[in-house]
């Protein structure tokens, strides 16, 4: 679709260096940060009339003030002819691309501009924007098909500085901006919020060849918006025109140009005296082989787009498939069976633009997406590395449903006066199934049974899956937008609510789960904490798991804001807002766990034009950003959750890997956070003084033409996390602060965890009970300090310098770098826990006791000292062009999770050694503190090449292309694992061994055709 833009911008560099010379800053000019608009603004002879038009119908006619000055707000983005007229003669006319959230200044009255200047693609107008104080990369969709580039929204922000991927072991393609954990990011496709309705990781977004423009915000964004603690990824889709357009797309991502991911072998270290691997004949030994991981695939887009009504009613459809089959090896220690897998992804996008009037434009958004999975198993054999007979089991097959529909108004009642309304509704349906005909239990560790009862052949694991999935969530979102342009002010009020809604959310177990695990001293206790006692003979015992979580909820978070952006002289603006959040999360009742009110979040921003003609723009925010709790954070929290083990000996194994039990060595179920399936008191659960996770952030920066084509920059950012939420379950501290309080234990029901602020002070109420353990109808309550806990002070603290240099596309070449400085500490990642890839949000593990937090500070998940990112394009002849994408990365910070054992003086196998009953989750390693980040993962370096041949006879309307990406096939480690023990002083296997790469090389052809 997008290939029918031209690629081509005639714009001498005299009208570059006119554009920027002009350039005045004529009144406030509006911005429109995460919104689906840009605007116009400038400067020309007073009484003048200014007819701004677009070849979709939309059209707008101002009349210029007495000072000379005019400013156009909440025009769709697109490409613009602004035509300046007076005493009914023609002024001057211009050609101007509006951006994404940005403004441009398009002025009039040198006699310079007597004449018509057209900018076609307009990537060299404005240089600079002065009218922006926040940070973020905008992109078009020009821009997108020159560069070679993953066919995600999360592969275009990876191009914006500070903005790097995830945990890759665990999170896949999800991003961390500036720090900040993957579930801090907002998604928002034409206006609407798009996350993931459940638990905020990641979001939606827009079929790829339908993105019109991505928006990637990095911070500094006003009080309009919120609901980000991390950054933005905001899409607007395409839309129709007066031109009928249509055409279609082919991609292929063939197997046999794929390169092969490395081999994984197990950890061969030397142990410190005292230690032993669980497994010894596995040392040393290959895990997977990585040639045997396959996927290849292909893609069919098409669209359709045009004028239903000229001038009037504008259509625009689009599809997009996405089907890729892949093979999965088995690790060594897992089932010995290969994996095949047939994925398929739908999308549908379809837009409706109705111009009213002049001054009233309605807009109707629709997209809908399928994902389908779907898999078989062949055994496999190791030492051949070949394929078996098909198994009667199967993968859990899963089959996801979503949509968006999207209502915009925009009302011009005035020239000053601006109406925005936005309501959006998402459903989303997820269901994740066993797979196969026959239900079998499922085996972990099956390498661990005991060989004098299995002898050379232990019992693998059978069974596809053990959970199942079958939920409905919806999102209702409403927005509001009341803009005023008054004098040298750009006053905006507005509302801004969303409700999530969730049913039957979490997991089910649908099999039995049963754990093989190997105890090195048979004669210590596999978990003193929980009482569960040792397992005798030569050390094997087994673990029955049981995990039940689905329940269901709400989260309603409504928000009003108030906005000033004052342009105190022609070279000087500021941005002064105010934002309210209020938050409420609902449990599976209807009952509300936490309520969070008059959350001030106070934003100010300034931009200064030195030399007032755009070469120079010196810039600064600052802001408070609030986040809620999502949905997902009333499982295993706010309602009824079971978590358990239960731990036998054996005397046998079944065929179908399933024990036949001997001895108890657990007085039952055992859970090291009391979940045992009871009902959770709300008003317990979570205090009512606790706070929402808050961020403040300050950037300072600058940006510098150099010469007619080029503009450099830089920037210094640092946010502070002020206020985290998390769970902590450790009620002996709360026991002991009743009893100094003077309250008799057994007179109040407690709970196992409770959601606290961690660092700071929470007041708990807990019910009464009387003798018969009722609740009597009156309540304590209990005031819990840090010191209380023997917690630390909350920390995660970024900062970062970023450099740039660009020079956009002018028909030949154009180019781009980044390199990012930056340093992540502190003791708290955030929501989540990337070094294992927990994803339960706000109930990690971390501030659960004060024992986990102890040596927690050093360089957290996301820090990435140093970023390297070059882009760019050159077109070798008209017909050719070609593209790079390049990124290096230091590594991650790697850290070491084991027993209690600080000083080498602790018996691992005492209570001392696993004080809570949590095993190997300490910052302590083989008798030794482990700091957070004292290693990392290699360095990486990417590369990604692109060749793009548009012949001339075929008008351009065909396009070829080929991408390669990682030409030079690096393939280093991006994760490893770093639990070092399965049991006292049992190393694991897998400690340290890789378990994400760098993707291997691999080739995307494709062909495009419009018509």
């Amino acid at each position: 679709m997008s290939s029918t833009r031209n690629l081509r911008n005639n714009l001498a560099r005299s009208a570059l260096a006119l554009a920027i010379g002009t350039a005045t800053i004529a009144s406030a000019p509006a911005v429109f940060a995460q919104s689906t608009t840009g605007g116009i603004y400038g400067s020309a002879p007073a009484g003048a009339t200014v007819v701004i038009k677009n070849n979709s119908g939309f059209s707008r006619t101002i009349t210029v003030d007495e000072s000379g000055r005019y400013n156009v707000g909440s025009l769709p983005v697109g490409t613009y002819v602004v035509t300046a007229k007076q005493d009914g003669e023609t002024v001057g006319s211009r050609s101007i691309p509006v951006r994404l959230g940005g403004s441009s200044d398009v002025s009039f009255g040198d006699d310079a501009m007597m004449e018509t200047v057209t900018v076609v693609g307009g990537e060299l107008a404005p240089a600079i924007d002065v009218s922006s104080t926040d940070t973020r990369v905008v992109l078009t969709a020009e821009q997108l098909e020159r560069l070679p580039m993953g066919r995600s929204a999360e592969n275009i922000a990876l191009l914006a500085p500070g903005v790097n991927g995830g945990a890759s072991g665990y999170f896949g393609d999800m991003v961390s901006f500036g720090g900040a954990g993957v579930s801090e990011n907002a998604y928002y496709i034409n206006g609407f919020l798009a996350n993931d309705p459940l638990s905020n990781l990641g979001g939606f977004s827009l079929p790829y060849a339908s993105v019109d423009q991505q928006e990637t915000f990095t911070g500094g964004y006003g009080s309009k918006y919120g609901r980000s603690s991390g950054g933005v990824i905001n899409q607007v889709g395409a839309r129709g025109s007066n031109e009928l357009e249509f055409g279609t797309q082919v991609i292929f991502t063939p197997k046999g140009l794929k390169s092969d991911r490395p081999d994984t072998y197990f950890q061969d270290m030397e142990l410190p005296e005292g230690y032993e691997y669980t497994n010894p004949d596995l040392v040393g030994t290959k895990r997977e082989d990585g040639s045997e991981n396959l996927s290849w695939g292909e893609t069919f887009t098409g669209y359709v787009s045009g004028a239903l009504i000229q001038d009037k009613l504008f259509g625009f459809v689009s599809f997009e498939t996405e089907m890729e089959e892949s093979q999965n090896s088995p690790y060594a220690d897992g089932t010995p069976r290969v994996t095949d897998w047939d994925s398929e992804n739908n999308k549908v996008y379809a837009k409706l633009d109705w111009y009213i009037t002049e001054d009233h434009l309605l807009e109707y958004t629709y997209m809908g997406e399928e994902e389908i999975d779907e898999g078989s198993f062949n055994a496999w054999d190791f030492e051949t590395s070949t394929r078996g007979e098909a198994l009667d089991s199967a993968p859990n097959s899963t089959h996801n449903r979503s949509e968006f529909s999207i209502l915009n108004y925009t009302g011009y009642l005035t020239n000053d006066l601006t109406l925005t309304a936005m309501y959006g509704h998402g459903s989303f349906s997820y269901k994740n199934e066993l797979g196969g005909d026959t239900v079998y239990p499922y085996i972990s560790g099956y390498l661990n049974q005991d060989p004098s009862i299995v002898g050379d052949n232990p019992r693998p694991n059978l069974a596809g899956g053990y959970q199942g999935r079958n939920a409905k969530d919806y999102t209702d979102g409403i927005r509001v937008n009341l803009e005023w342009i008054v004098g040298d002010h750009t006053l905006t009020l507005g509302v801004d609510n969303m409700e999530f809604e969730a049913a039957n959310e979490g997991d089910s177990q649908e099999t039995d789960v049963w754990i093989y695990s190997r105890a090195t001293d048979p004669s210590a206790d596999i978990n003193a904490a929980l009482g569960v006692g040792n397992p005798g003979g030569e050390g094997y015992f087994v673990q029955k798991y049981l995990y039940e979580t689905a329940t269901s909820m709400k989260l309603a978070q409504d928000a009003y804001y108030l906005e000033d952006r004052w342009q105190v002289t022609p070279d000087v603006l500021l941005s002064l807002g105010l934002r309210n959040d209020k938050f409420t999360n609902y449990n599976v009742d209807g009952d509300p766990y936490l309520e969070s009110d008059d959350q001030w979040a106070p934003r100010l921003g300034a931009a200064w034009d030195v030399f007032g003609d755009s070469s120079l723009k010196v810039y600064a925010n600052a802001g408070r950003y609030y986040l809620a709790m999502p949905n997902s954070v009333a499982i295993r929290g706010a309602s009824a959750a079971t978590y358990t083990r239960d731990y036998y000996t054996y005397s046998d194994v079944n065929e179908d890997g399933s024990p036949v039990l001997d001895e108890h060595l657990s007085p039952g179920p055992v859970s090291a956070n009391g979940e045992y399936g009871q009902a959770v008191d709300p008003q317990t659960f979570a205090p009512a003084d606790l706070e929402n996770m808050y961020q403040d952030e300050f950037i300072l920066g600058f940006e510098k033409t150099l010469g007619d084509d080029w503009t450099y920059g830089g920037k210094f950012t640092f946010r502070d996390l002020k206020s985290g939420i998390d769970d902590v379950c450790d009620p002996h501290r709360m026991e002991l602060k009743l009893e100094a309080n003077g309250v008799d234990l057994d007179s109040v029901a407690m709970e196992s965890c409770y959601m606290f602020n961690p660092g700071g002070t929470n007041t708990f109420s807990l019910a009464n009970i009387g003798a018969d353990g009722n609740p009597t109808g009156t309540r304590t309550e209990v005031t819990m300090s840090a010191d209380d806990w023997g917690m630390p002070n909350l920390k995660r603290e970024y900062t970062a310098i970023d450099l740039f240099i660009e020079r956009p596309f002018d028909g030949k070449w154009e180019a781009r770098v980044d390199y990012t400085y930056s340093k992540l500490q502190g003791n708290t990642e955030g929501q989540v826990k990337s070094e294992f890839g927990q994803d339960s949000i706000s109930k990690t593990q971390d501030w659960d006791a004060a024992e986990l937090m102890e040596f927690s500070n050093g360089y957290l998940a996301n820090d990435r000292r140093h970023q390297l990112k070059i882009r760019g394009s050159y077109a070798l002849t008209e017909e050719l062009l070609l593209s790079a994408n390049a990124r290096v990365l230091s590594g991650m910070p790697v850290s070491c999770l084991g027993y209690y054992n600080p000083n080498g003086e602790v018996d691992e196998a005492s209570p001392a050694g696993d004080p809570l009953g949590y095993r190997a989750s300490y910052h302590t390693c083989f008798g030794d503190v482990a700091q957070p980040g004292k290693e990392r993962t290699p360095w990486t370096r990417t590369i990604d090449m692109g060749l793009t041949y548009t012949p001339a006879f075929m008008d351009q309307k065909l396009r070829l292309s080929m991408n390669v990406f990682n030409l030079l096939n690096e393939t280093k480690a991006t994760q490893v694992d770093v639990t070092s023990e399965d049991a006292p002083y049992t190393v694991s296997n897998t400690y340290n061994v890789p378990l994400a790469y760098q993707t291997p090389r691999y080739v995307m052809l494709t062909a495009s055709y419009d018509f």
